[in-house]
Order: structure tokens, then C-alpha cells, then sequence
């Protein structure tokens, strides 16, 4: 498996989607930018916010939300890749998952889009399902509410504390995959 070079948080822009369950993969990289001290930058090449620096103990990194909006993130990060040359591999895309109970973490080497939009158009655009991806959990608990708009809803005050302890738990996660493999951080964080 080639190294991760690029992370790429999805998400929605525009305050409307700021801090909804779907924009979770852009609270994750916005946390990793932090950590890291790395200033966004909006890059029309690039069809997002984009920024890249080096980390100390980690070497270069390479950051993206897409501005292409959820459903066509594949163009965003296409375009990153294709200027770089990096490989699908490579490329680790955070996002929010229905299936998982809020906060939980799941990262996988590869898989299928599981009916996300934003991971069918990435499959589509990259040509293969084989890309790490880090999943989190935003399970919808409310039986009389649509998905549409628990997606689209922020998160409610019973859930901030799990979203917040995930959102610190993530750089940990990212940093362990980045120095000693996706498979150790899956065994200990999974």
C-alpha cells in the first residue's frame, strides 16, 4: 500500500452546511490544519480549499475540502491527484457515515460507496473503490426524522460531547495511520 499523501475531509460549502453531521470530513481536516498549523488557501486548480506544508515527525502533507459540494467531490480530488500524480492509495478521504453510532471511527483500506454520494462520485472519478477512507459515525436515532435533514442538521446537544471527544480523537488516528501503517490504527481504533 503506497503512503497516505493526501487527506481530503468531505463536506458541503457555505454557513448553511458549517458544523452539520455531513460536514463532519471538513471539522476533521480543519482539525488536522490546526494541529498542524497549516493555513487553507482556496484553490480554483484545485476546486477547494487546499492547503500542504510539512509536519514535523510527519514529512509533507497535503490537505483538501472540496467546494464542488458533496455530490462531486470526485472532481476535486481528481484534480489534486492528477497534478501530483498521486495514486488512489494514497489518498485518505474522512467522511460522515449513517450506519455508525454517532462519533464512532471506522477506517478500512477500501470498500464500496455504501449509497454515499460523495464516496460514489470519488469511486467514479478515481476508477477503483481502493482508497483508505475514515468513516464517522453519525447514526440518526430519531425514527420521525427523514434523512435528508439529519444529514443536514447540526448535531444535537446530547451528541456535541462524542462529536467533540472524535473530532480530538482524529489527529491521533491520522498520525499513528502516517507512521506506522492504516492496519495498526485500524486494530487499535476500529
Amino acid at each position: 500500500m503506497s503512503e497516505i499523501k493526501l487527506i481530503v475531509g468531505l463536506g458541503n460549502p457555505g454557513k448553511k452546511y458549517e458544523q452539520t453531521r455531513h460536514n463532519i470530513g471538513f471539522d476533521a481536516v480543519d482539525r488536522l490544519a490546526k494541529d498542524w498549523q497549516l493555513n487553507w488557501r482556496k484553490d480554483t486548480r484545485f476546486k477547494g480549499y487546499y492547503c500542504e506544508g510539512a509536519v514535523p515527525t510527519i514529512g509533507k502533507v497535503h490537505l483538501l475540502k472540496p467546494l464542488t459540494y458533496m455530490n462531486h467531490s470526485g472532481q476535486a480530488i481528481r484534480a489534486v491527484c492528477d497534478w501530483y500524480k498521486f495514486s488512489p492509495e494514497s489518498v485518505l478521504i474522512i467522511y460522515d457515515d449513517l450506519d455508525l453510532p454517532v462519533g464512532k471511527l471506522r477506517l478500512r483500506l477500501s470498500g464500496s460507496a455504501g449509497g454515499h454520494n460523495g464516496m460514489k462520485s470519488i469511486i467514479s472519478h478515481l476508477g477503483t473503490e481502493n482508497f483508505p477512507r475514515l468513516r464517522i459515525g453519525i447514526k440518526n436515532t430519531e425514527m420521525n426524522k427523514d434523512t435528508v435533514s439529519h444529514v443536514l442538521g447540526k448535531f444535537s446537544p446530547e451528541e456535541q460531547p462524542y462529536i467533540k471527544d472524535t473530532l480530538n480523537l482524529v489527529p491521533k488516528v491520522i498520525d499513528l495511520s502516517l507512521h506506522e501503517g492504516l492496519e495498526k490504527a485500524m486494530s487499535l481504533y476500529n
